[in-house]
């Protein structure tokens, strides 16, 4: 009560204040919020049958995946809180929407079978989140371990889990085997998204620019935007299909670490390794030895 009617009791314990949140953590939560909107929404749409703006809607929400967390790091507003919810919006963005899109595009052609495909899809990009933030708080992980992922993110799993859509917009026809095709890629991708696959991470790299390469680097966003805008379905066919041919480098990129750090340890020594092409042994000697990558 406000205004109680008796005296209060000194040796009554005062309610637990609890501190005002800082601004900065909150922009990078409701841009997932927002993201996780752009996934329902998806799932809305190829239930009407409006399957262009459903996977616009994708894209939309993988595009504000990618900069929620890069946010929270500039701002230094990264949080517990902001983790779990972020997982749980890629999950529904990535997981759900990506195998409902499918299912009404083509795999329901299939029956049961097509739905299972859909739901394997879904578990998979799920099962991929929790393994995520389990190796997180890995103390055993290497730090150039940071410039990988294990598997396929599910964001890229899911762009990539639709390129059949992006073929038929491009003006392919339907055959009757498209749909079989669509059943054996969705599980392949489903696949690499839980597999031990060493996939480039990017989260180390972008920190800082050039002073010569801003305005080309300006240039090229918009140019990427513009193609994007115009031939949307184009682009993210080249673009799904260049990803997909770039993960044999992430594999030889990670052996090449690996094999560094095994030759050091040989040696007596542990090394961690920062973005880049120089390896330096840091753990288990109080010397650092650097290891420069052929």
């Amino acid at each position: 009560m406000l205004f109680p009617p008796f005296e209060p009791d000194p040796n009554e314990p005062k309610r637990r204040r609890f501190r005002a949140i800082p601004v900065r953590t909150l922009v990078p939560n409701l841009i997932t919020l927002l993201a996780l909107c752009a996934g329902l929404t998806a799932i809305r749409l190829a239930v009407e049958g409006r399957l262009e703006l459903a996977l616009a809607a994708i894209v939309f929400a993988a595009a504000l995946d990618g900069i929620d967390g890069r946010i929270a790091r500039m701002i230094k507003g990264t949080s517990r809180f902001g983790a779990e919810l972020d997982s749980l919006a890629d999950f529904v963005n990535f997981g759900v929407a990506p195998g409902l899109i499918l299912y009404f595009w083509g795999l329901q052609d299939l029956g049961a079978i097509g739905w299972i495909a859909a739901l394997v899809f879904a578990i998979c990009a799920g099962l991929r989140l929790a393994r995520f933030n389990v190796s997180i708080d890995d103390p055993n992980r290497p730090t150039w371990a940071a410039n990988f992922f294990t598997g396929m993110p599910a964001p890229m799993g899911a762009i990539t889990v639709l390129l059949p859509i992006y073929i038929h917009f491009v003006g392919v026809p339907r055959f009757f085997f498209v749909a079989p095709l669509t059943l054996i890629y969705t599980l392949f991708i489903a696949f690499m998204m839980i597999s031990t696959l060493p996939v480039f991470s990017g989260k180390k790299s972008g920190s800082r620019v050039p002073r010569e390469m801003v305005l080309p680097l300006f240039m090229l966003v918009v140019l990427f935007v513009a193609l994007l805008i115009s031939y949307p379905w184009q682009v993210l066919t080249i673009g799904t299909l260049a990803y997909l041919a770039s993960l044999p480098f992430g594999v030889m990129s990670y052996r090449r670490y690996q094999n560094a750090t095994q030759a050091v340890a040989g040696e007596g020594s542990v090394p961690t390794m920062a973005p880049g092409a120089d390896v330096s042994a840091t753990q288990g000697s109080d010397k650092e030895r650097p290891v420069r990558l052929n």
